[in-house]
Order: C-alpha cells, then sequence, then structure tokens
C-alpha cells in the first residue's frame, strides 16, 4: 500500500469521524482522518462542551446570589467574563487534545485540511498550512462533516453584533441587552445562561410556543422559570430587520399585539441548523442529496454509493452529537467487514435550560399516535428530598408505560440533573424494560434517581412519597 492510499479515509474529526477512526484503526484498518480546523468538531469545540461550561457557570453565578437562603452571606460577588472564557477555552483545549491522542494512538493517521472527492475511490487533501494539495486513494469512505448554524438574509453573521451560537460562547463580556430569535433549545440554552450572568434577555419566537414540539407539562416549567428570572417572551413574534444606532441595534419585529422596535446591545439567531457538505464534491463521487441537503444512509450508515457512507448531522435528524458517536462507533465496524447495524429503539435528548430537559422513548402524543393504549405516572421533585436540599425542586419525572402489559414507553424528566438522570431511562426503553424492573431496583437514599423508581410506582398504583 503506498504513502497516499488508505483502506478508510475519514472526513470530519467530529463526534462521529472521530470514533469512526478510532473504531476502524483498533480492528486493523489502515485510516486517514482529516480536519479542517476543529479536532472533535462543533461539539467540543463551539458547541456541547463549551455551552455546558457557559451554562453552568451561570447557574453557579446565580446559586451564590441564592445561597442567603442557607444562612451564608456573600458579599462582594462579581463576574470576571475573560477568566471565564479563558477557564472555558482549557476545557476545550483538553478535550480536543485528548481528540488527536486517541485517533493517533489508535493507529489513525491524522491530516490538518479539507478534503474533496475527485471519485469514489480518491480524493483531493487541500493542508491548511497552505503546502501543495495532493491526491489520497481509498478503499471505503466516511463522511462525517456535521452542521452549521442557518444564517437568515436579513440577519448575516458577523460574530460581532449579529451572532450565531459561535459567536455568543466567546463574548468578551456580557452584553447589557440581547436579542434572541429563536425560542428552541439552542436559543433557550444560550438565553437562560446569558441572563444569570446579568444581561436583560428578549427572546422572540414564531411559533405559539417555546421549545416546540416538547411535552406541554414540560413547556410550562420552562416558561415559568425564564418568566420568573425577568426573560420577555414575545410568543408568534417575527424579527424582521436590524439596524446600528447610537452604539447598539434595533430589532424589528412584528407579534402578537402589532409591530415593535427594541433596542439591544447584540442579537443572537438561533433558527436551526443545517448539514454542512460544502466542497465535499459528492457529485464526483456520486453521492446523492436529499432536497433538504441531507445524505440518506442505510441502517449500516451506507450511502447510495456502496463503498462511501455518513454519520452524523449530514445524515439528518435528530443533530445530537451522541447519535453521531453511536452511528461512528458501528460504522467503523462496519467498515472492517463485521455484520452490525443501527439498531438502537431510542436517541436521548437533553436540553440545558433551567430546569434542565431530558427525554427517552416515546412521550405521551408520540404514544398516543403510534396506537398505544397507555398509562402515566408523574413523581414532582417538590417531594424528593434530595432535590429540596439542592434547592431545585422546579418540574417533575414521568414515565409513559403500555397499558396492556406495563413495558416502559418513554421517559421525560424535567428537572435537576435530568441530564444525568436520563441514561437509566433509556436503557429501560432499550432493553425493553417494564415498570416492575424499575420499581422492584432499590434506588439509594436520599437521591435524585428515587423520583424515576417513584414515578414508575405511580403508574403501578403504589408510589410512597405521594398520593396515587
Amino acid at each position: 500500500m503506498s504513502d497516499n492510499s488508505y483502506d478508510v479515509l475519514v472526513i470530519g474529526a467530529g463526534p462521529g469521524g472521530y470514533p469512526a477512526a478510532i473504531r476502524a484503526s483498533q480492528l486493523g484498518l489502515n485510516v486517514l482522518i482529516v480536519e479542517a480546523s476543529m479536532w472533535g468538531g462543533t461539539c467540543l469545540n463551539i458547541g456541547c462542551i463549551p455551552s455546558k461550561a457557559l451554562i453552568e457557570a451561570g447557574k453557579t453565578y446565580e446559586k451564590i446570589g441564592k445561597a442567603a437562603a442557607m444562612g451564608i452571606t456573600v458579599t462582594g460577588q462579581a463576574l470576571d467574563m475573560g477568566k471565564l472564557q479563558e477557564w472555558k477555552g482549557g476545557i476545550v483545549n483538553k478535550m480536543t487534545s485528548g481528540v488527536r491522542g486517541l485517533c493517533k494512538g489508535n493507529g489513525a493517521t491524522l491530516a490538518n485540511g479539507t478534503a474533496a472527492f475527485t471519485s469514489s475511490t480518491t480524493a483531493e487533501i487541500t493542508p491548511t498550512d497552505g503546502s501543495a494539495a495532493y491526491t489520497v486513494t481509498f478503499k471505503q469512505a466516511v463522511i462525517a462533516t456535521g452542521s452549521v448554524p442557518i444564517e437568515l438574509p436579513m440577519f448575516k453573521f458577523d460574530e460581532v453584533d449579529i451572532l450565531s451560537s459561535t459567536g455568543v460562547l466567546a463574548l468578551p463580556e456580557v452584553p447589557g441587552h440581547v436579542v434572541v430569535v429563536g425560542g428552541g433549545y439552542i436559543g433557550l440554552e444560550c438565553g437562560q445562561m446569558l441572563r444569570k450572568l446579568g444581561a436583560e434577555v428578549t427572546v422572540i419566537e414564531l411559533a405559539d410556543q417555546i421549545l416546540p414540539g416538547f411535552d406541554p407539562e414540560i413547556i410550562k416549567w420552562v416558561a415559568r422559570t425564564m418568566k420568573k428570572s425577568g426573560i420577555r417572551t414575545l410568543l408568534q413574534g417575527k424579527a424582521s430587520a436590524v439596524r446600528k444606532e447610537g452604539g447598539g441595534l434595533i430589532v424589528s419585529a412584528e407579534t402578537s399585539k402589532g409591530p415593535e422596535e427594541i433596542a439591544c446591545d447584540k442579537l443572537v439567531v438561533t433558527v436551526g441548523r443545517k448539514p454542512f457538505t460544502d466542497g465535499l464534491g459528492l457529485e464526483a463521487a456520486g453521492v446523492v442529496k436529499t432536497d433538504r441537503g441531507f445524505i440518506e444512509v442505510d441502517s449500516q450508515l451506507r450511502t447510495n454509493v456502496p463503498n462511501i457512507f455518513a454519520v452524523g448531522d449530514v445524515t439528518g435528524n435528530p443533530m445530537l452529537a451522541h447519535r453521531a458517536t453511536m452511528q461512528g462507533e458501528i460504522v467503523g465496524e462496519v467498515l472492517a467487514g463485521k455484520d452490525v447495524a443501527c439498531d438502537y429503539k431510542t436517541v436521548p435528548a437533553v436540553v440545558f435550560t433551567d430546569p434542565e430537559i431530558a427525554t427517552a422513548g416515546l412521550m405521551e402524543n408520540e404514544a398516543r399516535e403510534a396506537g398505544f393504549d397507555i398509562k402515566v405516572g408523574t413523581f414532582p421533585w417538590g417531594a424528593n428530598g434530595r432535590a429540596l436540599t439542592l434547592q431545585a425542586t422546579d418540574g417533575f419525572v414521568k414515565v409513559i408505560a403500555d397499558a396492556k402489559d406495563n413495558q416502559v414507553l418513554g421517559v421525560a424528566i424535567c428537572g435537576p440533573h435530568a441530564s444525568d438522570l436520563i441514561s437509566e431511562a433509556a436503557l429501560a426503553v432499550e432493553m425493553d424494560a417494564f415498570l416492575e424492573d424499575i420499581s422492584l431496583t432499590i434506588h439509594p437514599h436520599p437521591t435524585l434517581g428515587e423520583a424515576v423508581m417513584e414515578a414508575a410506582n405511580k403508574v403501578l398504583g403504589h408510589a410512597i412519597h405521594v398520593m396515587n
């Protein structure tokens, strides 16, 4: 095999690409992984990890301000945004260098640059250091180029005044007033984070509710918390233009009460993400995209070209890092000839709002639409001792089960550490567990995990700490 000939070419080193490269290398394949700029992808560099770092900082800052309820008096509380960004950057650097080290340590060849197909078995690599482009040949390839924020024509991102989710995570100081266009999970995560750090926040959402598609009970709790914190929400609103004025911005919006102009310091636009396939040369390889720009794949992540695969956001919804990682691991084994496929029953979803949201399996409306006769049990955090000690009693745990045989169909958690608790629920759905499996599992006390057990008991009609 020549220096520029590989068993596998992986394009993109995000949460889908680097697991594919690592797993294929572990199984003895000669792998080249190419990344243009961000080892670890959007998630590690400008998405999941830095956003959660800033969200945690916001929660901590807010909690310090509420410490008086515990008898703790704090004076001189202040925020140094420069140090916060430095701390966040240290986490990102540690994670991204770890990705490079893992890929290299498992035997993959790393290339900093872009890759474009010139056929179904060749690609041109253009190094980012300006050196000459070169051609590589491969037997199989994996497309893992992820997604980018959707940009609206009237709100072109400059990442100074008009920010994408990328720009909002790199602010050198907390703005006085921020307008967020889009009341989905990214917009609310960013908006609540900025509010906790001290900014005034206005959210403009086109739909008649925030978090379109989520359980109405969950939406109620998040909306309540936003209002309590001072976030202004304009539902059925449409931002139409922005102009600079007096050192700030004026956002023009159509609202349910008529036109309005909102003065602010920054405009954050979070209206979704789209697959990124620009410059890949898919036509030269023969890979077909859908009319929405996604790459269709089968259960083994194979595109319409048998030796070319795709994982992660480019393959469609849900655009979640953990889905991409699972796909990457699966495709790594497929590349090595193993008879495996994507057959997972659920992809859990997490939203790091306040309160946190996490779901696994079917929600109430989805279960009914699927034809199930269901029964539901809900346990409030106000009845959980650990939640009380955390001063985090907003929300609930909800378990949805098949009324016929008590099989767990889905779980929704709204409240403290929902992102951590949902893994038990995902396992229950994946293994076709029944209510009794959760109920008869001893959950340690006092913990938040008890609420999942109590919700299952509530469905069965024998909850101890709430009325049945």
